[in-house]
């Protein structure tokens, strides 16, 4: 009977690693090449001034927020604001997500995931974890558009996204935070924390920034907007 046991055991360790073997490779590999071969295909997925890109060229998160500040500054009035750096994401990366939302163990550097836009990803993410657990979390990318402003300045345009929970991507199977679908509150929340900071010289809204008010992020998340775009200009002190 033990014997018996002992290789039930075996075998259900051989199945289960076998199982794991086959989800890395069809969601790490195959998945995202086969969207790759579909979306250089479809030449309805084009790229848009208003939505970032994945790698492997299908939608992102759309744009929503915009600052104007050295890089320097930029990074000051988000630490002023509480937002802090975030790493890259990667499979160690992913791996270790699963593992501290299943512990509830905080993480203020969680990584997020490169997204692109004017032909590369961002140059920078911040984040701000709610609660305990890396599950939830405020984020936000900014790429430089390579325009300065009247002052010499450079202008940042970026996407502020709240990750609600962390699962399945709908598209790849890759272990991902999913996002919520109301990128407006993600938006204004932000900009609330940037005006408390009292870093922020100015603040406006250019309305109807986004044709397209709904769509679905890389992970198959949806989202939805009013398509205004919130810009700021940081002090210059």
């Amino acid at each position: 009977m033990t014997h018996k046991k002992h290789n039930y055991s075996k075998n259900s360790l051989k199945f289960t690693s076998l199982l794991l073997l086959v989800w890395l490779v069809a969601a790490y590999i195959l998945a995202p090449l086969a969207w790759f071969e579909f979306l250089r295909s479809d030449p309805t997925y084009s790229d848009s001034p208003q939505v970032t890109y994945t790698s492997d060229r299908h939608p992102g998160d759309p744009l929503n927020v915009a600052l104007t500040g050295t890089a320097e500054q930029l990074k000051e009035i988000m630490k002023a604001s509480k937002w802090y750096p975030a790493v890259a994401l990667g499979l160690e990366s992913d791996l270790e997500i699963a593992a501290d939302t299943i512990l509830s163990r905080p993480d203020e550097s969680a990584p997020v995931s490169s997204l692109y836009l004017f032909g590369r990803k961002e140059d920078f993410a911040f984040e701000q974890s709610v609660g305990d657990n890396p599950r939830h979390r405020h984020h936000v990318r900014f790429w430089n558009t390579e325009n300065d402003s009247d002052d010499g300045r450079p202008k940042w345009i970026g996407s502020a996204i709240y990750d609600q929970r962390v699962g399945l991507s709908r598209t790849t199977g890759q272990i991902t935070h999913i996002t919520a679908p109301d990128v407006d509150s993600e938006r204004d929340y932000l900009f609330d924390c940037l005006e408390k900071s009292e870093q922020l010289k100015d603040r406006s809204i250019v309305n109807g920034f986004h044709q397209t008010l709904q769509g679905f992020n890389g992970g198959g998340d949806p989202w939805h907007t009013d398509g205004d775009l919130y810009i700021g200009v940081i002090l210059d002190r």
